[in-house]
């Protein structure tokens, strides 16, 4: 198929309306009322970075002033932000605060090793039966409690959520409502922007318990905590149903999957360690995980195309927030105003038979079922923070602790 027309950036929402209407998930076309695509506006969101209180902050939901989160999320999903270079930025940060920020960033990272070893292994419970209630509510997310209609109202109005919220709805969906754990992922991980199956899942498989054994009892505490005032605001306030802890429920431990132990093939987890070459490309590939200016094959080639394949049967399964598709398209849109970009809908594999594509190599199992098909001639070395080892992925402690001091 030929390619489609790259749209202006400020023409991106009528672009996607237009070419990508039939899949996503919304009524009509609505941009993050936040967050704009492109390297621009990832720059400046780094420019700006000031982690000064995040030790003290980072779980304050409301006032929104109080706020210690970066919110660097959406930029460092896809690529546009490479986690090595967010680390060197908070350098000079007071050192609590970096203490405490880079750890949030190793926790990205684990995430990303956990699910370049484990892949769609991850959408089942790890190491424990979740914790989840006996008696399932109708609506696991009931919008009439004040709590949750504002988290649902900012993940509608910006695709975007503080963790100490994604904790929040992650429970209440399966420790509170009693509903599928890998259904309510799902759901989260179409309606953000920087939904990733790496952070999103380990996300919840830590909330419900079925990564560690001890699951995240959402209740009132934790709300008249993070975001005073609201309790009194909701129609609820005198018949709340998080008032309590959660029921307590006895640890139920699985079958031990041995990749979370070790991993026989690290080096196909990790991908090349060195750029690997067959021969000359004749265009560069991006991936949703790699969108920035910064990506190593596009640096590599900065007079070589780029060529992109927004993945329609992917697309039409997923259903993501139109959002999304806005973010997406319109970093690609920035990056063509500047070189060529061919913007294709189909299948990869397809769409990019028989090019000589140079690559960034990326750490999901989609990429490598990908590539192998589509043979790319060159392929560069994911920007790890960490590169993944053999070592244990069973927890976050473990792992760092098998991982090389930075």
């Amino acid at each position: 198929m030929p390619p489609l027309p790259v749209p202006a950036v400020d023409a991106v929402p009528a672009w996607v309306g237009e070419h990508l209407g039939h899949l996503h998930r919304d009524d009509a076309v609505a941009p993050s009322g936040r967050f704009r695509g492109g390297q621009a506006a990832a720059d400046a969101a780094l420019a700006t970075l000031d982690v000064t209180g995040y030790a003290g902050r980072r779980n304050q939901v409301l006032p929104e002033s109080r706020r210690g989160a970066s919110a660097l999320s959406p930029y460092i999903r896809h690529g546009l932000l490479q986690l090595p270079e967010v680390w060197d930025a908070v350098a000079d940060a007071p050192p609590r605060d970096r203490t405490k920020y880079r750890d949030e960033l190793m926790w990205q990272e684990y995430s990303r090793h956990l699910y370049a070893r484990l892949g769609t292994r991850t959408r089942s419970a790890l190491r424990a039966e979740p914790a989840r209630a006996r008696t399932r509510w109708q609506e696991p997310w009931p919008r009439d409690m004040a709590c949750l209609d504002t988290v649902l109202g900012e993940l509608d109005r910006d695709g975007w959520l503080v963790n100490q919220t994604r904790m929040w709805v992650a429970s209440q969906w399966t420790v509170r409502a009693g509903h599928d754990w890998a259904q309510g992922e799902d759901e989260l991980f179409a309606r953000l922007i920087d939904g990733s199956r790496a952070a999103n899942r380990v996300g919840w498989q830590w909330t419900v318990g079925a990564g560690n054994g001890k699951a995240y009892g959402f209740s009132r505490w934790q709300v008249r905590k993070r975001a005073p005032g609201l309790c009194e605001r909701c129609p609820l306030a005198a018949d709340c149903p998080v008032e309590d802890w959660p029921e307590d429920q006895p640890t139920r431990w699985l079958e031990r999957e041995p990749l979370l132990a070790a991993d026989p093939s690290p080096d196909v987890t990790a991908g090349p360690a060195d750029v690997v070459s067959t021969g000359e490309p004749e265009a560069v590939w991006l991936t949703a995980e790699s969108l920035g200016t910064a990506d190593p094959a596009l640096a590599a080639h900065p007079d070589l195309p780029v060529v992109f394949v927004l993945d329609e049967p992917l697309l039409a399964r997923l259903r993501l927030a139109s959002q999304r598709l806005v973010f997406l398209v319109e970093t690609l849109a920035e990056l063509g105003e500047d070189r060529e970009v061919q913007l294709h809908l189909g299948d990869p594999v397809l769409e990019l038979a028989g090019r000589a594509l140079a690559v960034t190599h990326a750490p999901v199992p989609g990429f490598r079922r990908r590539a192998q098909d589509v043979q790319p001639v060159e392929v560069h070395p994911w920007p790890w923070l960490r590169r993944p080892g053999a070592g244990p992925v069973s927890s976050f402690s473990a792992w760092r602790k098998a991982q090389p001091r930075r």
